[in-house]
């Protein structure tokens, strides 16, 4: 994750005001990543923006892919920018910031990527209620790499494989998120 891509997220929810504005953390006292996730791998923000897709408008993609994500955070990890200090808060301020990250999305005119990250946000959902957090993980990163490189048929299988609970999704879904798609 990039400290300067957390700032800017944090500026762009003061800007927001309101509720979610007065639950913004102190920059510096982040703690940590979500259950379980390797703090040393790259965000799936900045993965989703390093791609070819995105990379012309690659810090509004990573902004934008970050609010998601701490939304993402704020209903099943550990938030690093937004502080709720109830639960049923939390999850109001998490389906904000995916409210402002889609939208923000729909601006930029990419149905696509609006459509890889719901898919992300609904089949993460599923994997979690399922106590399946590894599983959870590997659809976040597959689905980063997809909006930022597109998608391809082995990412639509795990997405598939996913959504019918079959066994095998958790390696065809990091399978997903290591492969190049063949069609962008």
């Amino acid at each position: 994750m990039s400290a300067h891509t957390l700032e800017r997220l944090r500026a762009l929810l003061r800007e927001e005001g309101g509720l979610i504005a007065s639950l913004i953390r102190p920059a510096g006292s982040e703690h940590g990543a979500a259950r379980g996730e390797d703090e040393s791998a790259p965000s799936p923000a900045t993965v989703a923006a390093e791609g070819p897709r995105t990379r012309s408008r690659r810090e509004e993609y990573e902004l934008l892919v970050e609010a998601i994500y701490e939304g993402y955070l704020l209903h099943y990890g550990s938030p690093r920018v937004v502080l709720a200090p109830e639960a049923d808060l939390g999850v109001l301020a998490g389906d904000r910031l995916y409210a402002i990250g889609l939208a923000r999305l729909v601006a930029l005119g990419d149905t696509a990527a609006v459509a890889e990250l719901a898919d992300t946000i609904s089949l993460s959902a599923l994997a979690q209620g399922s106590g399946q957090h590894a599983l959870a993980d590997a659809v976040w990163a597959a689905g980063a790499r997809a909006v930022g490189w597109g998608s391809s048929a082995v990412h639509r299988r795990a997405k598939d494989m996913v959504l019918a609970r079959a066994q095998g999704a958790l390696a065809a879904m990091r399978t997903s998120a290591l492969a190049m798609p063949a069609s962008r």
